[in-house]
């Protein structure tokens, strides 16, 4: 008899792990500026491969063409990377519908005005407030906040470089926990460069940080892959070996 129940519990585990599937992300690219046409799909590669995740990656084709916003419907999780497009009508209010609705949300980089036509969210959402940055030539130091050391973002993170400039973030929202502060020698004062917080019941997580050369930092790729598994409330999950 006891033999039985352990089996059937086991049974009935193992069943709602596989019931769990992969972590479904959607990665939306459209940053010209930072190539995140080269820098999302060698994400989505490491995420497939190394993770139990499966991705879409949609990639906007200009300015105002975003396709295959209905991934959004059935996804874990979103990562947003893209620089001032000029959404209307469907496009946008898919984009604004699962945001507002309080769905996961990983912002990357020019996140903070992923969206000409919607700028209100950075503050509304992401809990930021870009306004402009730093001038670059100088390597950017990222640093963890350590009050913040033991957040499960930054399990397997340690402090890096960044090739790419100081965006000017302060001050965040008061409810935001911020994980990470960059500096540069041209840098007034340091600035947040990676916070979390909750909207309407949805993990947040936003990085300033993100230039191409970033994607090829362990500290940074790892603190993507923990984001995502933790703005969706699961565990990171490895492939097994």
């Amino acid at each position: 008899m006891k033999r039985a129940i352990l089996v059937g519990l086991l049974v009935a585990l193992c069943g709602g792990l596989a019931a769990a599937g992969p972590l479904k992300v959607v990665l939306v690219s459209g940053s010209g500026e930072y190539k995140s046409a080269e820098s999302l799909p060698t994400l989505k590669k490491y995420l497939e491969e190394s993770y139990n995740a499966q991705c879409t990656l949609l990639q906007a084709q200009d300015d105002k063409e975003l396709p295959g916003l209905e991934a959004l419907d059935d996804c874990d999780v979103l990562l947003l990377f893209t620089r001032r497009l000029k959404l209307e009508g469907d496009q946008l209010e898919r984009l604004k519908g699962y945001c507002q609705a309080g769905k996961p949300l990983v912002g990357v980089r020019t996140a903070s005005h992923a969206i000409q036509t919607w700028l209100d969210l950075d503050k509304e959402v992401l809990g930021g407030n870009y306004h402009g940055h730093y001038g670059g030539g100088a390597k950017q130091q990222v640093t963890l906040v350590p009050e913040a050391k033991d957040h499960p973002v930054l399990k397997g993170v340690e402090p890096f470089e960044s090739d790419y400039s100081l965006y000017k973030t302060s001050p965040v929202a008061k409810d935001a926990t911020v994980l990470l502060m960059g500096t540069t020698p041209k840098a007034e004062q340091p600035e947040p460069a990676a916070w979390v917080r909750e909207h309407k019941g949805a993990r947040i997580f936003y990085t300033s940080l993100g230039g191409l050369k970033d994607f090829d930092c362990p500290s940074f790729r790892q603190m993507l892959v923990n984001a995502l598994f933790w703005a969706a409330r699961r565990d990171v999950e490895p492939k097994a070996k």
